[in-house]
């Protein structure tokens, strides 16, 4: 952190799945997961009802909690003298969440969840292909 880095996604409708990832090779954690989330979002064809599950505190705390809401109204600041992180991909964020319904659903990250264990899997591979 900063360093190679790798989201992955997985898209669940009825049967239907569909993994994406990328990566980048100098990036943070945050921007990754940020992304993850972004990316899974643009890939909808038309507004929907969505239950995005992470286990990134930092994304859904930050929009759960306001805290992106009242950074966006600071002029992207956290305080008076801190600014927030980010603020290019918390925009796109914001703007998909106008277009989707979107609950935000915290689990425990390395803990068993299939869909975020697979989700690590997709990440560490992509963020490897930059090392």
């Amino acid at each position: 952190n900063p360093g190679p880095g790798g989201w992955g996604a997985i898209l669940v409708f009825g049967l239907h799945e569909k993994e994406i990832t990328d990566g980048e090779a100098s990036t943070t954690n945050n921007r990754m997961e940020l992304m993850g989330a972004i990316r899974a979002l643009e890939e909808l064809k038309f507004p929907c009802k969505v239950t995005l599950t992470t286990d990134s505190k930092y994304l859904c705390d930050a929009v759960t909690k306001g805290w992106v809401y009242s950074w966006k109204k600071k002029g992207w600041m956290r305080t008076n003298k801190e600014p927030a992180a980010n603020p290019d991909l918390w925009e796109r964020l914001l703007a998909l969440l106008e277009i989707h319904r979107v609950d935000f659903v915290w689990v425990k990250g390395h803990a068993g969840h299939p869909y975020n264990e697979r989700c690590d899997a997709l990440a560490t591979a992509s963020a490897d292909r930059y090392k």
